[in-house]
């Protein structure tokens, strides 16, 4: 495949059965982008930035990774900070975050060439102020989808949700709507 047709390969690539949710954020498995990344281009590199023999740039009691990986000739640069899955940095990370904080940055750089880019799609945009559904919504779909025998597990994995109150409320109506449907079928 010519380099163009690679990116695009990476760019339509449907990674979301390699992705796992941990609280509002999913993280794409490193080792599968690096196999893909690998199979896109058999000469892809990655490097982690040193500094002063660390991999982490310190910034107060935080601290930061930088991973460039190389496809296609081009190397493409990526930073994260040491952080929980609540997407707030550590403060004095232990080896395990450093190590976990590489590896995701690994994969957000592979990301950059285009596979699972979508994932990160507004990732750097604020934190909605949109309401979410409420406790009290979230047990009325429940008791409704208990009723109506549908999978309440499977519906959350649809939505890419652990709990129906991450998703918007404007889902709320959507959601009864279709249950509703299942109980007239």
């Amino acid at each position: 495949m010519t380099t163009i047709n690679n990116h695009l390969y990476l760019l339509k690539t449907n990674v979301n059965e390699h992705t796992e949710k941990k609280g509002q954020l999913t993280y794409l498995s490193w080792a599968w982008a690096w196999a893909e990344a690998l199979r896109a281009d058999a000469n892809a590199t990655f490097q982690v930035q040193m500094f002063n023999g660390s991999p982490v740039c310190m910034i107060g009691q935080t601290c930061m990774v930088w991973v460039t990986v190389t496809m296609f000739g081009k190397p493409l640069q990526c930073q994260l900070p040491v952080m929980d899955n609540r997407n707030k940095a550590i403060t004095n990370p232990d080896a395990f975050a450093v190590n976990t904080a590489i590896m995701r940055c690994l994969a957000k750089a592979i990301a950059l060439h285009g596979l699972g880019l979508y994932i990160y799609a507004g990732e750097d945009l604020p934190e909605s102020d949109e309401p979410s559904i409420t406790q009290s919504q979230e047990a009325e779909i429940i008791a409704l989808a208990k009723e109506v025998g549908a999978d309440i597990s499977g519906m959350a994995k649809y939505f890419k949700c652990n709990k129906f109150t991450e998703l918007p409320a404007t889902m709320y109506d959507t959601l009864i709507d279709v249950l509703e449907k299942k109980r007239k079928k």
